[in-house]
């Protein structure tokens, strides 16, 4: 150690460095190299957003197809999103995106933190099989199973209203068990000790393992919205009325039978993706702790 108190490297006998305390010192292109793919992948996951947020911003005087390609508009205007509004009631239709992503939010975390809770920490005939049909239920495709729903919704007369359009998808089986796995996980002491306190089975679910699971609902709120928020095939079967479409159905409005305004097209689409981008940055820090949560425990 030297006088500033640092750990001195040292070379081992195949010629590669090595610290003081034990640890290989990396070479020195590994951090480099790190950095540039993440600058690639940073490239391709939010390279396609920005063109299209810079093509919703030039004017109609400027090529948006000219070569080489322009990132920066010459011209920055915000006169595509007011015509967005000009041609569809854009924001109606957001309104009925929000209501139905809310409500498929609401119903996703409440029921699946009960059916996870139920099948992680409960003991009952028939456990073993629920969990079976909740692993069955992933592998079976939506579109197979939209003409036997849409049947159901025009049997409850739900077809043509929003409630038909969040009931089939109001609690999903891969978040019941994302939940069950974090509450697997939880252990047994604390429990047990609110058990002996006097806690029943429903204070013991509020009180104690929800909130310790609070990153994964966290996760299960964010798949909901961005599943809810997104769909386009269910709400164009069951929706007929222009009124209550959904603001995936309604940008279709902006796709012309000859011709498309690309730069509205783009607007259309910044607004739709800025709420989950708003969504995401709110829970972040819990969609994080929600991902490692069960690495870290286990």
């Amino acid at each position: 150690m030297n006088a500033a108190g640092a750990v001195a490297p040292r070379r081992r006998r195949d010629g590669r460095w090595q610290r003081r305390d034990g640890r290989r010192r990396l070479p020195w292109w590994r951090l480099p190299l790190r950095y540039l793919l993440l600058l690639a992948v940073l490239a391709l996951t939010v390279g396609p957003f920005l063109w299209q947020l810079s093509t919703s911003l030039k004017g109609p005087g400027e090529d948006i197809y000219r070569y080489p390609p322009s990132l920066i508009p010459q011209d920055a205007t915000l006169a595509n999103y007011a015509g967005v509004a000009e041609i569809i009631p854009v924001w109606d239709f957001a309104l009925n995106s929000l209501k139905v992503a809310t409500a498929n939010v609401v119903t996703n975390c409440a029921g699946a933190a009960l059916a996870g809770y139920a099948l992680a920490r409960m003991r009952f005939r028939g456990r073993g099989a629920a969990l079976v049909v909740f692993i069955m239920a992933m592998l079976v495709p939506v579109e197979s199973i939209m003409i036997a729903q849409f049947v159901t919704m025009r049997e409850l007369r739900l077809n043509d209203t929003l409630l038909g359009v969040v009931l089939p998808g109001c609690i999903g089986a891969m978040n019941v068990l994302l939940m069950r796995n974090a509450f697997a996980h939880l252990p047994y002491e604390v429990e047990e000790a609110a058990f002996v306190d006097g806690a029943n089975a429903w204070q013991r679910f509020v009180r104690i393992a929800l909130p310790s699971v609070r990153g994964t609902l966290a996760v299960v709120a964010i798949f909901s919205f961005m599943g809810a928020w997104d769909d386009f095939l269910w709400p164009l079967i069951v929706l007929s009325d222009q009124s209550k479409f959904t603001l995936t159905i309604g940008l279709n409005f902006l796709h012309g039978t000859f011709a498309d305004n690309q730069r509205l097209v783009a607007a259309g689409t910044v607004i739709a993706v800025v709420p989950l981008i708003v969504l995401f940055a709110c829970l972040q820090r819990y969609f994080f702790r929600g991902v490692g949560e069960g690495a870290v425990k286990g």
